[in-house]
C-alpha cells in the first residue's frame, strides 16, 4: 500500500498500476503509471481527494481504511473525470455510503452518465471560489476548465499551502517507493513530463496558461496533481515546465521526423542531421515514424524549436506512418516552430504536397522544402545542405 503523509492533516493514498500497456488506449507506459488519491482530515470533517482507475480499486479501498481507521469520509472531491480518477466512485459510495459527492455542475453530469447515480442528495455543487469547512482545514475550488476536460478544478488547502491539480503538473511513471519528490530520483520523469503534457494536454495550451494565472497567486508547498510524484523541492522547475510548453516554448535542437520504404528518403534525413551537426547543432532527434511509437514524436516535436517532416509518396498519399504524425501535430494545433521539409516520389509526386497543405492549415510557413525524384543525387545533396543552412539561420534569429 502507497500510504504517505504529506504535511499535518494531508495523506497520499494513490495506487501505482504497472499492467496496463496503454495510457487512453493509445500512449505507451513502459515505466508504468500512478493514479493518485488524497486525504484531507480536518478536526470536524474529512475529504477524499479524487479516486483511482477501476481495476485497482481493491487496493485503493485498503488504504483508505489503513489511513482513517474507523471514521468516515464525508466528501469525495472529483476535481476530473476522466475514468482513470473517476472509476471507483461507485465502490467509494458502497463503502461510504453517507458520504457527499463534490463537484461542479459539469462534474456531477458526467457522474450521473457515466455511472447512472441520480440520487440528488448524494452531490454538493460547488462553483469557483467556492469553499467546504472541514474544521481548522478549509477546501477552496478553483475551476481550470479544459485542463483538459471541460470540467476540471482544483482544490486548494490554504491552511497547508497543498493543491490538488488534477492531470495539470502530471506525468507518466509510476512511483516506485517514493511519494514526495525529495525522497526520490526525479531525473527520469522529466522525460516523462514533457510526454505525458504533449500526448495528453498539448492541445489545450491557452487553458492552461488561463488556470497558471489563477494559481499564480497562492502559496504552493506541494503540489499534488493525478498522476506521478507529489512536488515539494521541484515546485518551480514543474511549473515553467508546463508555462513553457502551454506556450509552445522549445529547447535547441532539431527533431527529424521521417518514413521511408526503401531508403532513399532515410537517406535524406541522414544527411540533414549531419549537415545540422556540423553546423553547430548539438540536440538531433531523429524518429523513423514507421518504427517508432508516435507518443514519443510527438512529445521531441514539441520540446524541441526546429521540426523536420519527410517521406515518400505512398499510393498519391503522404506515406501513412508520417501523415499520422502530422495529423497529431494538426490536432494539437502546433506553433511557434522553425520547419522544414522533404518529400520524395518515383513516379508521381503527392508527399511533399501534402505535407504544404498541412503546414497551411497550422498557419506554419517552413523556412525550406525539397523534393526529390528517385534517389540521391550530387543536386540532392547540395540541395540538403542548403536546407540545413537555412534552419539553423531560422534558429538563429528565432
Amino acid at each position: 500500500m502507497n500510504i504517505r503523509k504529506i504535511t499535518d492533516g494531508i495523506y497520499y493514498v494513490g495506487v501505482n498500476d504497472r499492467v496496463t500497456d496503454r495510457f487512453e488506449g493509445l500512449w505507451p507506459l513502459p515505466q508504468g503509471v500512478s493514479y493518485n488519491s488524497y486525504i484531507v482530515k480536518g478536526k470536524t470533517k474529512t475529504a477524499l481527494i479524487d479516486t483511482v482507475e477501476i481495476g485497482s480499486v481493491r487496493n485503493f479501498i485498503r488504504s483508505i481504511y489503513s489511513e482513517i481507521g474507523d471514521s468516515r469520509i464525508d466528501y469525495l472531491v472529483i476535481n476530473h473525470m476522466e475514468p482513470d480518477h473517476s472509476g471507483g466512485i461507485p465502490m467509494v459510495l458502497s463503502h461510504f455510503p453517507e458520504l457527499k459527492i463534490v463537484g461542479n455542475k459539469q462534474t456531477i453530469a458526467m457522474i450521473k452518465g457515466f455511472f447512472h447515480i441520480e440520487d440528488e442528495s448524494r452531490f454538493m455543487e460547488i462553483a469557483d471560489g467556492a469553499t467546504i469547512d472541514l474544521g481548522e482545514k478549509s477546501l477552496r475550488f478553483i475551476m481550470t476548465p479544459m485542463v483538459h476536460w471541460p470540467e476540471t478544478m482544483m482544490t486548494y488547502v490554504e491552511e497547508n499551502g497543498v493543491i490538488f491539480s488534477g492531470d495539470a503538473f502530471g506525468c507518466f511513471g509510476a512511483l516506485n517507493g517514493g511519494i514526495v519528490d525529495d525522497e526520490m530520483n526525479v531525473e527520469w520523469y522529466w522525460d516523462e513530463m514533457y510526454r505525458y503534457y504533449s500526448n495528453i494536454v498539448g492541445k489545450y495550451g491557452r487553458f492552461v496558461q488561463k488556470a497558471l494565472e489563477k494559481t499564480s497567486t497562492l502559496k504552493i508547498d506541494f503540489l499534488c496533481p493525478t498522476h506521478g510524484p507529489v512536488w515539494h523541492e521541484h515546485i518551480n522547475r514543474v511549473v515553467d515546465i508546463y508555462n513553457r510548453l502551454s506556450k509552445y516554448e522549445s529547447e535547441p535542437g532539431v527533431t527529424i521526423i521521417f518514413g521511408s520504404m526503401y531508403g532513399n528518403t532515410g537517406e535524406i534525413a541522414e544527411a540533414i542531421a549531419r549537415q545540422l551537426a556540423a553546423k553547430g547543432v548539438k540536440n538531433i532527434k531523429i524518429h523513423n515514424a514507421a518504427k517508432e511509437n508516435l507518443s514519443s514524436m510527438i512529445s521531441d516535436a514539441f520540446r524541441y524549436e526546429g521540426l523536420i517532416v519527410g517521406g515518400p509518396t505512398y499510393s498519391m498519399h503522404l506515406f501513412p506512418p508520417v501523415e499520422e504524425f502530422m495529423i497529431a501535430m494538426e490536432t494539437r494545433e502546433l506553433k511557434n516552430k522553425v520547419v522544414a521539409t522533404f518529400g520524395s516520389f518515383t513516379w508521381a509526386s503527392a508527399a511533399a504536397k501534402t505535407l504544404k497543405e498541412y503546414l497551411q492549415k497550422m498557419k506554419i510557413e517552413p523556412v525550406a522544402s525539397l523534393e526529390m525524384k528517385h534517389a540521391a543525387s550530387s543536386d540532392t545533396y547540395a540541395e540538403i545542405e542548403k536546407l540545413a543552412e537555412k534552419l539553423v539561420e531560422a534558429l538563429k534569429l528565432k
